[in-house]
């Protein structure tokens, strides 16, 4: 079922089903990829195979996780933030706080990934790193729902 036939939406659900489709999972692949290599001493199949499978792990739990995070953001801090500015659930601040959200969750999935199944530390900067690439992955998906927006 699409996200855009649910009888409610927040950006977060959103965003997902952009996240999800096949040309932001292989600009995710390629960007993160760069990332594995520079934060990993793994060698370039080995790279290969964690970005991967960070990837998928990220995917299957972040199909849940993002929008879950979403919705709690809506609840707490947005609807405060909502009646504070007079806004609504689609507004800057909540489309910045939702990129941030799924990047950071993405981050924490594929670094957990690379240190328990690829044995590999991560570090401050390592996950920052990771945190930049899931944001160029993210912000690509919500720059999509700018050029393109959904139609219901």
């Amino acid at each position: 079922m699409s996200p855009m036939l649910a009888d409610v939406i927040w950006p977060a659900l959103l965003l997902e089903g952009r996240i999800l489709t096949w040309w932001a999972i292989i600009t995710g692949l390629v960007v993160e990829y760069l990332f594995v290599r520079r934060i990993t001493n793994l060698p370039i199949a080995r790279a290969l195979l964690a970005d991967i499978v960070m990837n998928a792990v990220s995917t299957l739990l972040g199909m849940l996780a993002i929008p879950f995070a979403g919705i709690v953001w809506e609840f707490f801090p947005g609807i405060f933030l909502y009646k504070i500015f007079n806004i609504g659930t689609f507004n800057p601040g909540t489309w910045t706080a939702t990129i941030i959200i799924a990047a950071g969750i993405n981050a924490l999935i594929e670094g957990f990934v690379l240190r328990r199944f690829f044995k590999q530390p991560i570090t401050k900067s390592g996950f920052w790193l990771l945190f930049a690439a899931n944001a160029i992955s993210v912000g690509l998906a919500f720059g999509s729902l700018l050029y393109l927006p959904p139609r219901l």
